[in-house]
């Protein structure tokens, strides 16, 4: 019983130093998107102006950071606690960084009509917030899916980062041909829910990603043709989601006029297509598992 009592009461110590280390990341993630944000007062945003589009982009990040250090508890680690946190502290932080550089990607490429900051900060857009929020989401699910498994070579770390960014900036551009109306010319009228259905959008194609580069190979080349894989099935599901959405889901009504055709667009409809893309990213997963 008493050596039970102890391996036990060291399983517990044990968990309460990753735990900690986990929320020293999480603090030092939040301090770095500060840094890259010098110019935005987040307390003012969130406390004063009452900022809900700031709230969903910020929010989306912290969520991102917990996805994205999460993977570094999904290596296979080493025999000593003291190199495990070593380890978990170098990946961590590396997942921090190519977090936020993914940020200023999708900010600067993806999302290159209009800025960010503008819609965010100055006129609230809650649309553009829920957009950078999923942003950060399937940047941290990719992040996750690059880590958890190769945590063996930065170089190719930040092949795959770059790759899965590429496969981001191709579903943006697939998902504003299928839709018959031009999303970013939506977005800047405020239209919360055009946001939310390219935000299902963006997470389902993280998902992917994460998925493809997580599916196991004996080399790095397989990993990437995983990944590409992932990335054309992605590209073909945002279609077929959507006339899901359009023809099963919401069969007695047309999706684009919910969403865009009448005066106060639905955002329930857009949130049902956004679970079409989630969803069917989770079952395809799940196929291939």
């Amino acid at each position: 019983m008493e050596f039970n009592f102890l391996t036990t009461l060291d399983n517990l110590l044990t968990a309460l130093i990753y735990l900690l280390v986990s929320f020293l990341l999480f603090y030092i993630g939040k301090k770095v998107y500060q840094l890259f944000h010098r110019d935005i007062d987040m307390d003012h945003e969130l406390l004063e102006k009452d900022n809900l589009a700031f709230s969903f982009a910020n929010v989306g990040y912290y969520i991102g950071v917990i996805i994205a250090i999460s993977s570094v508890f999904a290596g296979s680690g080493v025999d000593h606690l003291l190199d495990n946190v070593i380890n978990i502290m170098a990946y961590g932080l590396f997942s921090i960084v190519l977090l936020n550089l993914s940020v200023l990607i999708s900010d600067k490429i993806i999302l290159n009509k209009f800025s960010i900051k503008k819609e965010i900060i100055e006129d609230e857009n809650v649309g553009t917030g829920v957009i950078e929020g999923a942003m950060n989401v399937a940047n941290g699910l990719i992040i996750h899916g690059v880590l958890a498994e190769n945590q063996d070579n930065y170089g190719g770390i930040i092949l795959l980062w770059a790759l899965a960014q590429v496969s981001l900036l191709l579903a943006s551009r697939i998902y504003n041909l299928i839709t018959p109306y031009d999303i970013h010319e939506h977005i800047l009228k405020k239209n919360v829910a055009v946001g939310v259905g390219f935000s299902g959008a963006v997470i389902a194609m993280g998902n992917l990603v994460r998925f493809g580069v997580q599916m196991e190979a004996d080399s790095w080349f397989l990993v990437g043709e995983n990944l590409v894989l992932e990335t054309g099935i992605g590209l073909v599901l945002l279609p077929i989601a959507r006339l899901l959405a359009d023809k099963i889901l919401l069969s007695k009504r047309s999706l684009t006029d919910e969403i865009v055709n009448q005066e106060k667009p639905n955002v329930g409809a857009a949130i049902i297509e956004a679970f079409a893309y989630v969803g069917g990213s989770v079952l395809i997963c799940l196929s291939f598992a």
